[in-house]
């Protein structure tokens, strides 16, 4: 017997995320301090309240320049409205006013930060939503690369999103176990036009390791020389980072 399935009846794709990143620019190990316990306290605690499953927290690994200057904060969204909704329902959250009261309420001649600076990307569509690494190591010895992809055009960034949704370059680092957290299109943000991508790994040797697997391999090596796909990037910048204890991510 033929059983023909309605539209309705069909499992519907995942909608396409949105990601805050929020990077907080520090001078000194006080200011650090101040933007750790607000985070942990009472940031991350109150978005888990709000509904929101998972919150990242990095900082730059050791060896960085930026170590000790930046925090990065990774918040995944369902949408712009729950973006826009979400300060509103942190005001409302009674736990989160106590627990960040120090944040909060800081004086002017003590600022917990010296400026912080906002990303805000689209998800994919070959990922629509997040994925949490599958890594085993201690999270002190991680390394998370986020890369930022600049084009010199809308048209020509818009030919590097493609490169990786239709070109395969996303089912590329799958294949090879990259352990990405996410793929998004930048919507609003400072260096644009741009994409942003996170990938994880146990160490810096398997960090290594994996990009020597991704630029040895006869797929990306037939990619990167296709017609369609040249001068689609005019900078590339990555970010090394490890995830605090109390990240989701």
């Amino acid at each position: 017997m033929l059983v023909v399935l309605s539209v309705s009846a069909m499992a519907a794709p995942p909608k396409r995320e949105f990601y805050e990143i929020k990077i907080y620019h520090l001078k000194d190990k006080t200011q650090e301090a101040a933007v750790e316990n607000y985070l942990k306290e009472a940031y991350v605690p109150a978005a888990h309240r709000a509904g929101i499953k998972d919150v990242g927290v990095f900082k730059p690994v050791p060896s960085d320049t930026m170590s000790g200057k930046l925090i990065y904060v990774l918040t995944p969204l369902n949408s712009l409205d729950q973006l826009l909704s979400l300060p509103k329902t942190l005001e409302k959250d009674a736990k989160y006013l106590e627990a960040g009261k120090d944040y909060l309420d800081a004086s002017y001649k003590t600022p917990p930060y010296t400026r912080f600076e906002t990303t805000i990307l689209q998800a994919f569509t070959t990922m629509p939503t997040h994925a949490k690494p599958n890594l085993k190591g201690a999270k002190s010895e991680r390394v998370y690369e986020m890369r930022s992809y600049e084009g010199h055009t809308e048209r020509r960034y818009q030919n590097k999103v493609k490169m990786f949704t239709q070109g395969g370059e996303v089912p590329l680092f799958v294949r090879l176990g990259f352990n990405a957290v996410f793929y998004g299109e930048v919507i609003a943000g400072s260096h644009q036009p741009n994409l942003m991508y996170m990938t994880t790994f146990e160490n810096k040797a398997d960090r290594d390791a994996h990009w020597k697997s991704f630029s040895d391999d006869a797929e990306w090596n037939k990619l990167k020389v296709n017609p369609e796909y040249q001068n689609n990037v005019s900078k590339n910048t990555s970010f090394y980072m490890y995830p605090t204890e109390y990240s989701d991510i």
